[in-house]
């Protein structure tokens, strides 16, 4: 076997050699005529065979496999259902009503009532209908003479607002029933007492109108006239008429305001310091008004640069002068609303008013000398902002400068007068005026902890300096509050109101006929400070039914707000409140 492969090997050789030889031979010069251009085809081109030709002594043949199906028919019953998308459950709106109506009863035989209505008569114009009374049917322990009280409040307003403007009316009346029940403690026996009638009557009546223009230089007028009355011929009357105008001044606005303000009366009994009651008092003030004010905004940046020129005159003096007082304003914010720095200065010429000192103080004697006050100005500077996203805070000092400040001081005893009603008896109080300047502090903090939860406090510390050195009659050197409001839950809710009043000064005198030189008869009072705590509780039983619960002066203090004049001790009230559809 092997010398057949190495003849089989040697044959091969020599046939290759045999073969390159007879090439060499060959190699020589030709000449190739192309006749056609050669158009190359996919037949000319060499092709591997799909499927190859297999020389194999051993071919393996596929077995050949048939494939069928057996299919089965199947009965069902299921019916896919059709797709929904899921809907974001919404809370229904709040039902709101245009009525409610409360009432309440409680201890020394108070009562309280209010009822509001608003009525839209169409699309633009509406109706607004209020009733408010409160009173307390019941005498304070330890006080000789009767010291019930009440006061109830009517009003109506119409209201129509159209594209561009918007205007309406309201009317008002008021009666207030109050006592000078503050008799001087050890001082008369109890016949004078019995025959003393210190029942004092109030009434009010006033009208107003308003105009409010939109995208025009006029911007607003306003009208309102008020009639103030008592049960011992004192009368009063004042009309307020102001106006608006708004100007662009290239890039800002110069705002003018007018206000015409009047206020004249009568008392018809005589100063209490006057032994004798054989004139009454008159009194007659006017002022006119201009006030123009520019305005300025830039990007962190508002400035209000303005004058207040007022001409006053005292019509029963035949008096007359011309004031200019500041009216200036500036915010600036120094860190978005995290630090807002702002300051001003302002002054003006403060009407006032029978009205108004009645409704500060209703112990007020009708026997007034009515004056304005020259509030030269006020001049203050602040920061306020947030120092938390639910915590606000409110800093301020201010330095101000009056003439004729209005003070509270009680009147005197006078002996020898015989009016109708008993108010000279050391138990009412007079006007003082003086000339003050008051340097004062202010500081408040606000969280809203979320929508169900708020709490506020704040303090107020004052030092006064008067043109008489005598102290600043009734008022506090220091004042704070503290309020909290609370929706515990759905039903249940709360809220507290404390607040604290420092000390305070007055003074009481006696009137003599002849009185000595050099000699004084006023003994100076201190009044105490005092604390007060106040709370509310209620319970709603559905949208439209609540009940609620309140007290006052729950730390019992028998504390005076004014000289001889304690006020009610521990009050509880309780009611219901209904909202209604009307």
């Amino acid at each position: 076997m092997l010398k057949h492969l190495y003849l089989l090997i040697a044959i091969l050789g020599i046939s290759q050699l045999v073969q390159a030889q007879e090439e060499e031979d060959s190699i020589g010069t030709e000449t190739v005529t192309v006749t056609k251009a050669y158009s190359p085809t996919i037949s000319d081109a060499f092709k591997l065979k799909s499927i190859p030709n297999l020389n194999d002594s051993i071919v393996l043949q596929k077995k050949q496999i048939e494939y069928n199906i057996f299919s089965v028919p199947v009965a069902s019953t299921f019916t896919p259902a059709k797709g929904k998308a899921s809907a974001v459950k919404k809370l229904p709106p709040p039902e709101l009503y245009n009525s409610y109506a409360s009432a309440g009863l409680g201890n020394p035989g108070n009562l309280m009532a209010k009822f509001y209505t608003s009525r839209v008569i169409n699309r633009d114009e509406r109706l607004d209908l209020g009733f408010d009374h409160y009173s307390s049917l019941a005498n304070i322990d330890g006080v000789a003479l009767d010291s019930k009280y009440a006061n109830t409040e009517i009003d109506a307003s119409y209201s129509k607002r159209d594209r561009d403007i918007n205007w309406g009316a309201d009317v008002g009346l008021q009666h207030q029933l109050y006592n000078w029940y503050g008799l001087p403690e050890d001082t008369y026996d109890a016949e004078t007492i019995n025959g003393i009638d210190a029942k004092q009557n109030y009434f009010m009546g006033e009208v107003g109108a308003y105009v409010n223009v939109e995208d025009a230089y006029f911007k607003n007028a306003n009208i309102q006239y008020r009639r103030f009355w008592d049960a011992v011929e004192s009368g009063e009357n004042r009309v307020v008429l102001g106006a608006g105008l708004e100007l662009p001044v290239g890039d800002e606005s110069l705002g003018v305001n007018v206000k015409l303000d009047y206020v004249g009366g009568s008392f018809a009994n005589a100063d209490v310091n006057s032994p004798t009651n054989d004139q009454g008092i008159d009194y007659s003030n006017f002022q006119v008004g201009i006030n123009p004010n520019l305005r300025m905004l830039r990007d962190d940046l508002t400035v209000d640069l303005g004058l207040n020129l007022v001409y006053g005159m005292d019509m029963e003096e035949s008096e007359s002068n011309f004031y200019i007082y500041p009216a200036i304003a500036a915010s600036y914010r120094l860190l978005d609303e995290n630090v807002i720095a702002y300051g001003g200065v302002k002054g003006e010429l403060r009407q006032n008013s029978y009205y108004g000192f009645v409704e500060e103080n209703p112990y007020v004697s009708p026997t007034l000398a009515i004056q304005p006050t020259d509030a030269q100005y006020d001049a203050y500077i602040g920061f306020k902002g947030q120092l938390l996203p639910n915590l606000s805070y409110n800093i301020k000092g201010s330095y101000t400068a009056e003439n004729r400040r209005p003070l509270f001081h009680l009147n005197p005893e006078n002996s020898f007068r015989d009016d109708d009603k008993g108010y000279y008896y050391g138990n009412s109080f007079q006007v003082f005026y003086d000339d003050i300047k008051t340097l004062g502090l202010f500081a408040e903090l606000n969280v809203d902890v979320n929508r169900n939860f708020t709490l506020g406090i704040n303090a107020e510390v004052y030092d006064y300096d008067t043109e008489t050195d005598n102290p600043a009659w009734n008022l506090p050197d220091i004042k704070g509050s503290l309020f909290m409001d609370y929706q515990i839950d759905e039903q249940w809710y709360m809220g507290v109101n404390l607040f604290f009043v420092g000390e305070r000064e007055d003074f009481s005198a006696t009137v003599v006929e002849t009185p000595t030189p050099g000699i004084a008869n006023a003994t100076l009072l201190t009044l105490d400070s005092y604390f007060d705590a106040n709370a509310h509780v209620g319970y709603r039983v559905n949208d439209q039914l609540s009940f609620f619960v309140k007290g006052a002066n729950l730390s019992n203090n028998d504390y005076q707000k004014w000289a001889n004049f304690p006020v009610q001790g521990f009050q509880i009230l309780g009611g219901a409140t209904y909202k209604f559809d009307f």
